[in-house]
């Protein structure tokens, strides 16, 4: 008995035969590059990617440089309203500390840069006491973790010879910072979890249209000796020049908008912003978002025909 074939039309049949034969094999997906919807819901997605990306990579440099200053160093501030005794009490402190073992250096830091340091909050106004009384500071640089312990001891010998200092770890103060900083790395990891699971769903749709427009296609090519590996790879070779088309766009936009933003920081001249700035390695990281974008496409497309030719056929 003659096998009889399902009505197709000529075309259909001729991309069947050339798909089987290893020749167009992208025309099983008759869709031009960079015309359809999915390569431009790719770049939008790989742009925010990058964008969220390179968030959550700045607050972790931010977090690490500011941990890094921040270790080992306490400030002592002298509250005193008289200029004259606020700034020996100043230096009395400094001296005091420097005699103490695991101090690695105690520096009264000059009216001059306490003055550069509060412009940026007030603005030019006075400093000498006269309009707002500010404290003296003493840096401190102490040698291995600042525990509560040694806190204490510092304490104690700074009000031997400067009742007005108050001694608090540096690190204590930027403690809701550093929480903040976390969490806004969290975030940043959380979204672009979502951006690759909304990037895989976008796949999962289009490839699932495909099949169903292309269904004729698939059974002629099966009764031909196609195996369910083949149409597969056809899939996924369509799939992956769509994403490499629409990665490359993304990467673009993301990383114009990422300099731009840069840009904008690098104004505020901020020690903490600054400390966020991306090295060589978070840009090389950023490159490979749409690399990781045209595998997961890949993956995800022929994951689902193969899925789905178990369940046509």
């Amino acid at each position: 008995m003659a096998l009889k074939l399902p009505p197709v039309s000529s075309g259909t049949l001729v991309r069947g035969l050339r798909s089987l034969s290893g020749l167009g094999e992208a025309e099983l997906v008759p869709q031009a590059r960079l015309a359809g919807p999915m390569p431009w819901v790719i770049a939008i997605m790989v742009a925010l990617t990058v964008i969220a990306a390179a968030a959550g990579l700045a607050a972790s440099n931010v977090a690490r440089n500011a941990s890094d200053a921040l270790s080992g160093g306490v400030t002592v501030q002298i509250v005193e309203a008289d200029p004259l005794i606020r700034q020996r009490q100043a230096e009395a402190a400094a001296r005091r500390f420097n005699t103490i073992p695991g101090i690695d250096s105690a520096i009264v830091v000059s009216p001059e840069e306490v003055e550069r340091l509060i412009e940026p909050w007030l603005g030019g106004m006075a400093i000498d006491g006269q309009e707002i009384p500010v404290p003296a500071i003493v840096d401190v640089r102490v040698r291995g973790e600042v525990t509560g312990e040694r806190l204490g001891a510092l304490r104690r010998a700074a009000r031997e010879v400067a009742p007005a200092a108050r001694v608090d770890a540096q690190s204590t103060w930027l403690k809701p910072v550093f929480g903040a900083i976390d969490s806004l790395r969290l975030l940043a990891m959380a979204l672009v979890g979502l951006l690759a699971a909304a990037l895989a769903a976008v796949v999962l749709l289009a490839v699932r249209n495909a099949l169903g427009t292309n269904r004729e296609t698939i059974e002629i090519v099966h009764l031909l000796g196609g195996t369910d590996q083949q149409i597969a790879r056809l899939f996924q070779r369509s799939v992956g020049f769509d994403a490499a088309g629409g990665g490359a766009i993304g990467l673009t936009l993301g990383l114009i908008a990422v300099l731009l933003l840069g840009r904008q920081f690098a104004g505020l001249d901020a020690g903490l912003v600054n400390g966020g700035a991306l090295e060589w390695s978070d840009w090389l990281l950023l490159a490979l978002v749409p690399v990781a974008g045209i595998g997961l496409a890949m993956l995800t497309a022929r994951w689902t025909v193969l899925r789905a030719l178990r369940r046509m056929l």
